[in-house]
């Protein structure tokens, strides 16, 4: 599976593809399997999203998403130091697959 994350132009958050806009919840993205490049060409031409990139993920049994790569993961729900500070995903054992 791959899904496309980005920051957002305007505020710089931590966005993913959702297939039709960006999110910022990681379990909103959607498996754009080949056609990546053109998705991340056509938003970042557009100026809402930059620094955009396909990553490896998976789904686990219940639907969710989950980023391949820790930095990936770490990116999805925030600082693992300050759990003040993280997005709290709608899912709440999200946050037992970050390390």
């Amino acid at each position: 599976m791959k899904i496309l994350t980005g920051n957002d132009l305007k505020t710089g958050a931590v966005v993913w593809w959702d297939g039709q806009n960006w999110s910022l919840h990681v379990e909103d993205a959607v498996d754009v399997g080949d056609r990546a490049e053109e998705i991340l060409g056509r938003e970042e031409a557009a100026r809402r999203v930059n620094a955009s990139y396909a990553i490896d993920a998976t789904r686990d049994e219940d639907g969710g998403v989950r980023p391949a790569h820790i930095k990936d993961r770490v990116r999805a729900l925030g600082p693992t130091v300050r759990p003040d500070l993280t997005l709290k995903p709608a899912e709440p054992e999200a946050l037992n697959w970050v390390i």
